[in-house]
């Protein structure tokens, strides 16, 4: 089965889980406006009685109930979501790799500035948002949890790299992974800037794997770089991560960090807050602050 068929399937099924969301949400409403109701009379009352208390009982019972099978959809849903952008992702891939390119993803050395720090706006936007069941810790590369020490990244998985400049000095680069070869454990990466032009071949330890969920501030705190931490953080409007401290972690989902780089040219040594998405956030290996 092609990728484009079996994305097809997916998207129909896509359409059935979000008419199955919709009619459990309908049931779910009527049973809350009983709730609303229940509750308004004992007010009018003014009176707790037996009755109220079963009929409340049951009606908060329903209410869980509906709200756990709607739930399930969504994560159903989500799970379709993320079937579907990696089967994208390896027509991508398979596409570079035999040198055909669409007119939305056209080779990087022909993408003007603009449209690929667009297209890095939209893959920080778009990075989903881990969503936990009760209970369950955040997952390896949610957010500022870092990856399991035996983790290796996958073709086309975008990555913070540690590689030589021109001048000779070092600078950490958003790369994407080419490959990785398990008996010299080694990278070989691509400049996210450059195609084709800057291929390089690194060890693990100048690979930093970036976060493939944002961490929800409202119930996964711990999962997020807290303030004054010392981090490496995409430059806006560039594709290299310099050293900066948390100025403030994100306070909803959907928020930005603020960071100050580090910047000489400063008085106190660090840039005004600048607005840096959790995509492009990641734990600097160096601990120790300039």
């Amino acid at each position: 089965m092609s990728a484009d068929t079996k994305i097809a399937e997916l998207l129909t099924e896509m359409h059935q889980l979000i008419k199955q969301t919709q009619e459990e949400r309908s049931r779910s409403e009527h049973n809350l406006l009983n709730i609303q109701k229940t509750h308004e009379r004992m007010q009018t009352e003014n009176k707790t009685s037996p009755y109220y208390r079963t009929k409340l009982r049951g009606l908060y019972t329903t209410a869980k109930a509906d709200a756990e099978a709607e739930c399930s959809i969504l994560r159903h849903s989500l799970d379709k979501i993320a079937e579907i952008k990696s089967l994208l992702e390896e027509r991508r891939i398979a596409a570079k790799m035999a040198g055909v390119y669409s007119d939305s993803d056209p080779p990087r050395k022909t993408m003007r500035r603009g449209v690929l720090m667009t297209l890095l706006q939209q893959s920080a936007m778009t990075l989903p948002l881990w969503i936990g069941k009760p209970g369950e810790s955040p997952p390896p590369l949610c957010g500022a949890t870092p990856a399991s020490s035996d983790y290796v990244a996958k073709q086309g998985d975008k990555v913070a790299a540690r590689v030589k400049a021109v001048d000779g000095d070092e600078q950490w680069i958003l790369a994407e992974v080419v490959s990785y070869n398990h008996s010299t454990n080694k990278y070989e990466v691509d400049d996210i800037d450059e195609e084709g032009k800057e291929r390089h071949t690194l060890s693990r330890r100048r690979i930093i794997p970036l976060p493939q969920w944002k961490a929800n501030p409202e119930t996964d705190p711990e999962a997020l770089f807290s303030k004054d931490q010392l981090v490496l953080a995409l430059y806006p409007q560039t594709t290299c991560f310099y050293r900066a401290l948390i100025h403030t972690p994100p306070h909803r989902p959907q928020d930005d960090y603020s960071v100050l780089f580090e910047d000489t040219s400063y008085a106190d040594g660090y840039s005004p807050p600048l607005n840096v998405a959790q995509r492009y956030v990641v734990a600097c290996k160096e601990n120790k602050k300039k």
